[in-house]
């Protein structure tokens, strides 16, 4: 089936976001099972660097970047392109940055994921039930805690080693992971503290989150105006803040997962005769879907799935997802994948989306450009290395 889908780009694990994260860890002497970039594992073994920066600039897709600044400072700067994780998402992908782990191993797979423990659907970052966007009411366990946890790599890394201080700068809405965090809510703030932290005198790892242009993208599209200037802008920024850098420090520049524009959106509701096939709702997200399929419907369930959206979706078996073509990842399988992602999978290879939902309430509301989908533009991201 994987021929009749043009420009689409499969995780490859040994060439990803993944292995950025691990040279990192390397660098400060973590074991890590997983293998590490060559370019910058070169680069990063030429000095003894008193800062180390991982700056990623969310939805920052390779694609996008040669689209608005093919010969700008960052692209000036590239080493490499890589590929997401998968799903090319920020629930996944961030999470990867996070646990230096792939989500294989994690079980951070996507925006929604449906817990049993609860009985509910779950927004993975927000920890607010899927449908009704509402917190959950002092639930007995916390599931986030017990089930889906994981160490860090600033825990990693200050364990690995002594000398070392590991900072996170992240928008003030977004969950604290490092026992020394700083909040930054747009790109000149994220900025001014990395310039404050450099100029401390103790060795540091810094990972550096910027929640744009990704917002922009979901509002406005790939080829907006509002895109294009935060991106030269925030080059510009980038280029001005590395001027004051001493020969100490060396920044990565990366993001999670490109984007791709919404040319058609549907929902998963308006088909009776899919809904009749299913156990309980479909959940992930809009560009992949996993559902859970009653066992006698099987058959019919894939000849329905297909004719309705067989050109925009690449719907598979849970075994042909996990132990054929890996998406996931390898490693140490999280106990929660099989719950997570049911018994079938479908992965968007065009510009569609279907969007999830019950009748409790309307679903979510339908980007403008999005990810999660198997698109060059979405799995594609540059990997950017400055140093002095």
């Amino acid at each position: 089936m994987i021929m009749e889908y043009k420009n689409i780009v499969l995780p490859n694990y040994e060439h990803s976001i993944l292995n950025t994260i691990t040279s990192i860890l390397k660098y400060y002497h973590v074991e890590t099972n997983h293998k590490s970039s060559e370019k910058i594992d070169q680069l990063l073994y030429k000095r003894e660097y008193k800062n180390v920066i991982l700056l990623i600039l969310d939805g920052l897709g390779e694609h996008i970047l040669n689209k608005i600044s093919s010969e700008g400072y960052l692209n000036q700067n590239k080493i490499d392109c890589v590929t997401s994780v998968y799903p090319s998402t920020t629930t996944a992908a961030l999470t990867t940055y996070y646990s230096g782990r792939p989500p294989y191993e994690t079980g951070w797979i996507a925006w929604s994921q449906y817990f049993k423990e609860y009985g509910r659907a779950i927004d993975m970052f927000s920890h607010n039930e899927s449908y009704m966007r509402e917190p959950l009411k002092k639930p007995l366990m916390d599931v986030f805690k017990t089930i889906v946890n994981y160490e860090t790599v600033f825990d990693k890394i200050e364990k690995a080693s002594s000398d070392v201080k590991a900072y996170e700068i992240e928008p003030e809405y977004a969950e604290r992971r490092a026992k020394r965090a700083i909040k930054a809510n747009n790109i000149d703030e994220l900025i001014m503290n990395i310039n404050d932290l450099c100029l401390m005198p103790s060795k540091k790892f810094i990972f550096a989150y910027s929640d744009n242009p990704d917002g922009l993208l979901h509002d406005f599209g790939t080829t907006s105006e509002e895109v294009e200037t935060f991106v030269k802008e925030t080059e510009k920024k980038i280029e001005k803040m590395v001027k004051d850098f001493d020969e100490d420090t060396i920044l990565i520049i990366s993001a999670d997962h490109g984007h791709k524009d919404i040319e058609k959106a549907y929902k998963l509701l308006d088909y009776p005769e899919i809904q009749e096939c299913l156990i309980m709702p479909a959940s992930l997200e809009s560009r992949i879907l996993a559902f859970w399929v009653k066992e006698d419907m099987k058959e019919i369930f894939v000849q329905r799935f297909n004719k309705a959206f067989g050109k925009e979706f690449w719907l598979m078996t849970k075994e042909t997802f996990l132990d054929k073509y890996h998406f996931l990842g390898y490693g140490n399988k999280h106990k929660k994948i099989d719950d997570f992602i049911g018994n079938y999978i479908a992965l968007s290879v065009g510009g569609s989306s279907i969007q999830l939902g019950t009748f409790l309430t309307e679903g979510k509301p339908i980007k403008k450009s999005t990810h999660c989908g198997l698109t060059k533009e979405e799995m594609e991201v540059p990997v950017i290395v400055i140093t002095k």
